[in-house]
């Protein structure tokens, strides 16, 4: 009787530790970058593993305390809208598995709301420190294991959460979103505001405007800034303002048809002809802009608003500067 009673115990206490377990959840169709994932987690104390198919714009079911491993290859969706529509709705920590340069993804995971990415080559340390699960101890030789063992040291609380509590603004966060010359969204970010931008409008019937602007030749740093400074006077708080190669910027205006795009992108270029800016060679600048708006006959998806925008800017080009409306 005792001898049974004793392994109900131990039963018991088994159940209860599995109760306790968290859950890595991958999210991708890739099984073969899940099963990595698999053997990564193989050995984490206290997690299992699951994968799962693309769950959509739906948020996965997850507890808390669960890690929820987001594949980019997920070709159904874009994980990064899919971070920023989760965000309050599934309880748990997420991280982008991704080949991008970390430096850049990182910055605009934690944008979208989540807590950083991982490399898709996947390994078993990289895996413990993101999720912040201990190190596996090596076994002391038996000679060793009385008062010669080192007290565990107190678990530090991640730099992160210690940053969302403060308030304090992530400037590696900014840094790695923005242009240094201009302090405008740099062209990682642009494409991802793309995507993000176009899939709003379209689900909401509301307008959007794709503005291109160039220049021809080169600025100094100085020039840019000022640049930069007009585009923003004349642009909403809204409006997503970037620079999109070393000669030219592109915004996107959200609820803007196209007379408010034409509107805006005349105060632009009447500014510029007012201050007198000139190139690295002592020449007056003259803008060139293209502007695409929808809804539109010819634009059905994200890549179709930039080609139609340009077109106009090559037109405008064309012609020696100016403001072309895209038909």
């Amino acid at each position: 009787m005792v001898k049974a009673k004793t392994n109900g115990k131990r039963a018991g206490a088994r159940g209860a530790a599995n109760s306790t377990a968290h859950t890595l959840r991958w999210i991708g169709a890739d099984a073969a970058a899940a099963g990595a994932a698999r053997i990564a987690a193989e050995g984490l104390e206290g997690w299992r593993f699951e994968a799962h198919a693309p769950a959509g714009a739906r948020a996965p079911s997850a507890n808390s305390g669960d890690v929820l491993l987001l594949d980019a290859n997920n070709s159904a969706s874009n994980v990064y809208e899919l971070c920023r529509s989760w965000i309050g709705k599934t309880g748990c920590r997420s991280f982008v598995v991704t080949d991008a340069d970390p430096k850049l993804a990182e910055g605009i995971a934690q944008f979208c709301g989540a807590s950083g990415v991982l490399p898709r080559k996947l390994t078993a340390a990289a895996l413990r420190r993101a999720i912040g699960a201990p190190q596996p101890q090596a076994a002391l030789p038996a000679s060793g294991r009385s008062k010669s063992a080192k007290t565990p040291k107190k678990p530090i609380f991640p730099r992160s959460k210690m940053r969302e509590m403060s308030g304090a603004i992530d400037t590696h966060l900014v840094a790695a979103i923005t242009d240094p010359e201009t302090n405008l969204f740099n062209y990682a970010f642009l494409n991802y505001k793309l995507d993000e931008e176009f899939k709003r409008a379209s689900r909401f019937g509301q307008p959007l405007s794709c503005v291109l602007v160039g220049l021809d030749g080169e600025c100094e740093t100085q020039t840019l800034r000022e640049l930069s400074g007009i585009f923003l006077s004349a642009s909403r708080d809204t409006d997503v303002l970037g620079r999109f190669d070393q000669s030219s910027f592109l915004f996107f205006l959200p609820s803007t048809g196209p007379d408010g795009a034409r509107i805006m992108a005349e105060r632009v270029v009447a500014e510029v002809r007012k201050r007198k800016l000139v190139d690295v060679m002592g020449d007056e600048l003259a803008l060139s802009v293209g502007i695409a708006a929808t809804p539109h006959a010819k634009i059905r998806q994200r890549e179709d608003l930039f080609a139609v925008a340009k077109r106009a800017f090559s037109s405008a080009q064309r012609k020696g500067g100016g403001v072309e409306l895209g038909t």
